[in-house]
């Protein structure tokens, strides 16, 4: 864990001298910086309670290789020499998959249904210019759909919902689609709630205020702003579940049924809901043997220690399911790592 403490001071302050000069927008995908010929490789991920934050900053870890580095078969880093990834938090999937079209990120996390329907400017993107510059480096995990209620607030299923107080999460999120996707299987509209769009951290802190009702968050478990929620006041998970979710199934093939374990939030019991997959995506302008070294990186056996140590979703990020419902092209740069360890002919 040495090296992933001194990665990390390294990208801390190297993000500072970015963030006051000239700003991490103003490099181009990409590009090396010209300082100690580094590169800097940015991966919008969510929330900073949310899971991709977290797991933003072990990949960053994992494909970074600053100047000064040991070389990894001195066991130092596996990383892309000359490399600093950095983790950057964002509004999440969409947010991440708009500022790729536009130049602003070089990759970022993205669910699999907003990937889709970005690429084939489908679903939430139809009418809109497709995001065809779009690429995937990897499936990472799923993401089960949280539906949080306070204790006390009455509600027991999706359509319990009506009339309360619900955060959907802020435009620009996954989260909020999904929300939206749900309560229309459910006979619900936002029109029939009390709607607000915050992020989680600050849902948990008006639910701690009693005024907030529930909160939607797609995350890996366990998330931050749940457990902490759970750990304090109490929470409950509302089941979504039922013939609703079969009909949702048919006509969304992107979701899946998901349980989130007991145990996994203090005093929850076993919960039935849905998932998406996580998907690491990528513009199609990064150079190839970039994405090729990264991707390489990504499923060293060095990586395992970081995935594993790291957090409990990191040990779901596998290369046996790396190209699982990865519903976009893969960069040339990934492809020809599958190809070489035998996932694709």
């Amino acid at each position: 864990m040495a090296r992933r403490s001194a990665v990390g001071a390294i990208r801390a302050a190297l993000v500072g001298v970015l963030a006051g000069t000239l700003g991490l927008g103003a490099l181009g995908p990409g590009l090396p910086a010209t300082a100690q010929q580094m590169t800097f490789f940015r991966i919008g991920t969510g929330g900073v309670t949310g899971t991709y934050y977290p797991i933003g900053g072990l990949i960053a870890d994992i494909i970074s290789s600053p100047p000064g580095a040991r070389p990894c078969h001195r066991g130092g880093s596996c990383g892309v020499p000359g490399l600093v990834g950095i983790a950057q938090s964002s509004n999440g999937a969409v947010a991440n998959v708009d500022a790729i079209r536009s130049g602003m990120l070089e990759s970022g996390f993205a669910q699999s249904d907003i990937a889709h329907w970005a690429y084939t400017g489908t679903g939430i993107y139809e009418g809109k210019p497709k995001v065809d510059n779009l690429r995937a480096i990897a499936n990472l995990y799923p993401e089960s759909i949280h539906l949080v209620a306070r204790k006390g607030a009455g509600i027991s299923s999706v359509a319990d919902l009506a009339g309360k107080r619900v955060s959907l999460d802020e435009p620009g999120s996954g989260t909020l689609v999904d929300a939206r996707i749900i309560l229309e299987a459910f006979g619900l509209s936002e029109e029939d709630l009390q709607a607000e769009y915050i992020k989680p951290g600050l849902a948990v802190a008006r639910m701690h205020d009693e005024a907030l009702d529930a909160f939607i968050i797609v995350a890996g478990y366990p998330t931050g702003s749940v457990a902490e929620l759970c750990a304090g006041i109490g929470c409950e998970l509302i089941p979504i579940d039922g013939p609703q979710v079969d009909t949702l199934l048919e006509e969304y093939g992107f979701f899946a049924k998901d349980v989130i374990p007991e145990g996994t939030y203090e005093g929850v019991p076993e919960t039935p809901t849905l998932s998406v997959g996580a998907q690491w995506v990528v513009a199609a302008e990064i150079d190839e043997d970039l994405v090729y070294g990264i991707t390489k990186a990504l499923w060293h056996d060095n990586a395992r220690i970081l995935l594993d140590d790291g957090h409990a979703k990191g040990r779901a990020i596998t290369l046996e399911t790396a190209l699982d419902g990865v519903g976009i092209p893969l960069h040339p740069g990934a492809e020809r790592y599958y190809r070489e360890v035998g996932l694709l002919e």
